[in-house]
Order: C-alpha cells, then sequence, then structure tokens
C-alpha cells in the first residue's frame, strides 16, 4: 500500500456518527454527489454542520479531509509546497490536493475566513471542469467521480467584507441549516451529552432565550454544541448552574451586563 493510500485512509469514518435529520438534506446532498456538484453549508455555529458532513462521508463511504479554514490559510496550504528533506526539495500535496487524488470529500470549514486567493483555486474544481490546477508543478489534476468539494460558512456571523461572492457561490448547491426545533433539539443534547430528557429540554429552553438576546448585543446564541458541552460537564459532576455558566454564558459574552441577564436566566430555570 502506497504512502498516500496510507494518509488518506486515516480519514475514513468507520463508525456511523449520530445524525438527527431535520429535513431532506441527506437526500439533496447525495443527489449533489452522484451529479459530481459541489456543497454549499450554510448556518449558525455549532448548528451541526460538520457534523452533517461526517455523516454524509460515513454514508457515501468515502474519506472526509476537513480543512477549518483561518485568516492565513493560502493557496499553498490547500494545494501544497516544496519543502526541504535531506537536502532536497520535495513535493508534498496539500490537503485539497490529496483529496483530488483519492476521490475523498474535502470540507473547507468557514470558507469565507480564508485569504481571497484560496478561493479562486477553487472555482475550477467547484464547476463542471472539476479540475484542480497545480501551478507549481506544472500539473492539472481532473478530479474522479468519487471525489466531491463541500464549503461551509455563517451568514449570519460573516460581514459584508468576508461573504462568498457570486461567482462563487452559484457554482454550489446550497443547504440552509439552522438550530433545530425545541424537542429535536432536546433529542440530540439528551442523546449525545448523556443527560435526562428534563434537563436537555431545560437546557434547549435556555439556549432559546440567549438566542433572543441578538438585540440587546448579543452576536450570537448558545449553539447546540454548547449545550451538549455543558451536558457533559454536567455528567461529570459539576452543578447545572456552574457548568451553564462555563459552557453557555462564559463562552459566549464577556460583557458584564450580557452575563448578569444569562446568569437571571439560568437561575430562572435551575
Amino acid at each position: 500500500m502506497s504512502g498516500q493510500q496510507l494518509r488518506i485512509d486515516e480519514y475514513r469514518i468507520e463508525t456511523e456518527p449520530y445524525y438527527l435529520a431535520t429535513g431532506d438534506e441527506l437526500a439533496v446532498a447525495e443527489a449533489a454527489y452522484a451529479d459530481g456538484s459541489p456543497l454549499l453549508l450554510k448556518g449558525p455555529t455549532g448548528c451541526g454542520k460538520t457534523r452533517f458532513m461526517e455523516y454524509l462521508a460515513w454514508y457515501l463511504k468515502r474519506p472526509l479531509v476537513t480543512v477549518s479554514c483561518h485568516d492565513d490559510l493560502s493557496t499553498s496550504d490547500l494545494v501544497g509546497r516544496y519543502l526541504i528533506r535531506s537536502g532536497e526539495a520535495v513535493w508534498t500535496d496539500g490537503p485539497l490536493t490529496m483529496a483530488v487524488r483519492a476521490g475523498a470529500i474535502c470540507y473547507l470549514d468557514e470558507v469565507v475566513e480564508a485569504r481571497k486567493d484560496t478561493t479562486v483555486v477553487i472555482h475550477p474544481l467547484a464547476d463542471d471542469r472539476r479540475q484542480l490546477p497545480i501551478e507549481k508543478r506544472g500539473e492539472l489534476l481532473t478530479a474522479p467521480n468519487e471525489f466531491m468539494l463541500a464549503v461551509s460558512y455563517n451568514p449570519g456571523y460573516q460581514s459584508v467584507l468576508k461573504d462568498l461572492k457570486a461567482s462563487t457561490r452559484q457554482r454550489f448547491v446550497a443547504l440552509s441549516f439552522d438550530y433545530p426545533e425545541a424537542d429535536m433539539e432536546a433529542e440530540i443534547v439528551c442523546t449525545e451529552a448523556g443527560v435526562d430528557a428534563s434537563l436537555a429540554k431545560s437546557l434547549v429552553k435556555l439556549a432559546g432565550m440567549t438566542r433572543g438576546l441578538k438585540d440587546s448585543g448579543l452576536p450570537e446564541g448558545a449553539s447546540t454544541r454548547l449545550l451538549i458541552q455543558t451536558g457533559k460537564l454536567i455528567g461529570r459532576g459539576i452543578s447545572v448552574k456552574t457548568a451553564c455558566r462555563a459552557a453557555i454564558s462564559e463562552a459566549l459574552t464577556d460583557d458584564k451586563e450580557l452575563l448578569a441577564a444569562m446568569d437571571e436566566m439560568i437561575s430562572s430555570l435551575f
């Protein structure tokens, strides 16, 4: 087995991830994959976009190469670069190139956080060409049928300066994600955090209250991810109020007035 194959095998998801569908997102994503179309996931932080991609990769039986984008991420970070080894320049594939060669799913999480030049390199991959130019090697890769490109971003959080251009987003099949309905979210928290149904429902109610603070200056309310983290702290013996403050309030803001408001919410529920 080649070194490349050994490396890509690390990205295979063997065990089914827990995912509770909220609509027809899996059917749409499967159809996009079969058609060779790239996928765009839109939604707030911690609402299940990454978990959905993990489930999709498991369902399609493809490796999942995830890249957490940031403002220093360059084209070379994605495509690859020459590195000096034993006095020689040796080419090393980046995660995007590795995924294309292996017919994997490449998931660029929060893609708008990356530098602008990274968007340019995915354009020919995201249309009917399905090609990745590797300029430093004079190589043009054509993606196999098994390859899929997926990206995500948070439209509520990103500024106008960090939005996807129309020329980029119109290449994608888009899916909108949001926090689930209360009963469904409670089921997710109950399953993922291992807490009882009553506590899960109270945590979801608290999350709903924090999400109502947007008009008071809170950029985003408590995500489903934060509720799961809170439940896990409680399962480790941390008191409910302390866990809520540590995993929800303090994680959301440093503003004293908002912290006081959330303390009142916590006290009213627990």
